[in-house]
């Protein structure tokens, strides 16, 4: 199995090369061997799996959540089950996230429209809609 620097498994799964050593520190991703050099040595699998984290972070899965995935995936002889029930408890999640980024949405484009775009900063529709205490 070729073995790649931190940099290049960086790349590759598209993620920061501090992004990794946390991933590391966190128990997501088992450090790699070094070098006698120091230097780290990943194996070309582990952009797989850090792409797997990626994508679950982007998909709303906290890091505990994602750990647990990744212990799933881990048990290639058992059944999918574990994971269909994990995204299944996350839909309502993202469904409620989508209807409250409509809601931001909304009231961004209510502010936007009320804002003439000149004119001194205390009149601002804006800033007064941000100021207020109440939502906007």
């Amino acid at each position: 199995m070729p073995m790649l620097t931190i940099g290049k498994v960086a790349a590759q799964a598209g993620v920061a090369i501090d992004t990794i050593r946390y991933y590391e520190r966190e128990g997501l991703i088992l450090p790699p061997a070094r070098r006698p050099s120091g230097y780290r040595d990943y194996p070309a699998d582990k952009v797989k799996q850090l792409r797997f984290i990626r994508r679950a972070k982007n998909l709303g899965f906290t890091l505990g959540q994602i750990a647990d995935l990744l212990q799933l995936t881990e048990r290639s002889q058992h059944d999918m089950a574990g994971m269909k029930q994990a995204a299944e408890a996350k839909l309502p999640l993202v469904q409620a996230k989508i209807t409250e980024l409509q809601h931001m949405r909304k009231a961004m484009q209510k502010m936007v429209t009320a804002c003439p775009g000149h004119g001194e900063m205390a009149d601002c529709p804006i800033v007064n809609a941000l100021s207020q205490d109440r939502k906007p």
